[in-house]
């Protein structure tokens, strides 16, 4: 399984509340996010093992950390690191999964959520024969520009929309699980001038895709300093939760 995460942001609503990092190294419980999603996505198995990863930063510090994360965490994968100031999250996302060839798993460095969560997601999608892709939602609407997923009576994503609708239960999580045909709607997207990530999600369904709604629990967004004691509770949880389930 290809794995992507995006770190381009230039975190400036966290810089003007007085958070000196960069976000991909702020560690809301003592390990930096940008590491801890590295972690994550090293940890599933079988068909979603980790098999190339790409990653764009803004910073060569960031790029610094990235090359520590993964030597220290062993991973052996290829690694595609990108230092780059992209203008939009869909050039981010292209420059991400350039070099992907099969399936892949794209998210930002300032998703958080249960590691378990990912790890069965990353599997359950390596596995489906119920849908082309699988994106990850949450019932948690946190973000202040949230895009809303409907979705029919079996879990298939219906529409993405900026406002609520009847048949919204979801906000999305910016997690992506797509085939590689997904990469040819996104050179159309951007052949067409689309730049924004919900349009290219918009544009999928357009084409046809079978996507399927995979709910991960609750999931925080980092954009303020206040995101950070709530991301802080959910790694804290999580931790506790594992290592608990080891003694």
């Amino acid at each position: 399984m290809n794995y992507g995460i995006i770190a381009a942001g230039k975190g400036e609503r966290l810089s003007s509340e007085g958070i000196s990092l960069p976000k991909p190294l702020v560690a809301p419980a003592g390990e930096p996010l940008i590491r801890r999603l590295i972690r994550i996505m090293s940890m599933p198995g079988g068909e979603a093992a980790m098999t190339r990863l790409g990653v764009i930063v803004r910073e060569p510090e960031i790029a610094g950390s990235v090359r520590e994360a993964c030597a220290s965490l062993g991973i052996d994968a290829p690694l595609d690191l990108t230092v780059k100031a992209t203008a939009d999250s869909m050039l981010s996302f292209a420059e991400v999964t350039g070099r992907f060839k099969g399936d892949f798993i794209v998210t930002t460095v300032d998703t958080v959520f249960e590691q378990s969560e990912m790890i069965r997601l990353a599997e359950a999608f390596a596995a489906r024969t119920d849908a082309d892709g699988y994106m990850g939602v949450s019932e948690y609407a946190d973000d202040e520009k949230p895009l809303w997923v409907s979705t029919d009576a079996d879990g298939y994503i219906t529409a993405f929309t900026d406002r609520r609708r009847d048949d919204s239960r979801y906000v999305s999580a910016g997690v992506y699980c797509l085939p590689p045909t997904a990469l040819e709607c996104l050179t159309q997207c951007r052949a067409a001038g689309i730049t924004r990530m919900r349009h290219f999600q918009r544009a999928l369904l357009d084409k046809g895709l079978r996507l399927r709604a995979w709910p991960m629990g609750k999931v925080v967004d980092v954009d303020h300093a206040a995101d950070i004691d709530a991301a802080r509770q959910i790694i804290e949880s999580d931790n506790d939760h594992h290592q608990h389930g080891r003694d």
